[in-house]
């Protein structure tokens, strides 16, 4: 029997999803910064801000650079873990792809 790797092994798995959640914090960090930067940028080219549009960018600007860093933060989570090594091809005798 294997012995288990990746995120199969509960100790790495657990030092895995910490890296990647201390990384995805640090994210937020940096996002809080970004967005309240843009509506600073916003204020000083055009004036008062109806505060609608200063929370709707704050928000916006805010949650896609969190949905970018969570994204790309998994995907380097799973290659880097192994995880991707482990998955298993069950078509590759049945369709060809032209490799």
């Amino acid at each position: 029997m294997e012995a288990p790797r990746g995120l199969d092994d509960p100790e790495y798995a657990a030092f895995a999803w910490g890296r990647y959640r201390r990384v995805l914090a640090r994210m937020a960090l940096v996002a809080f910064a970004v967005a309240v930067l843009s509506v600073l940028v916003l204020w000083h080219w055009l004036g008062w801000l109806n505060f609608t549009l200063a929370l709707a960018t704050a928000l916006g600007v805010f949650f896609t650079i969190l949905l970018g860093a969570a994204l790309m933060g998994l995907m380097f989570l799973s290659s880097g873990t192994g995880h991707d090594a482990q998955v298993e091809d069950l078509l590759r005798d049945q369709i060809e792809i032209g490799d």
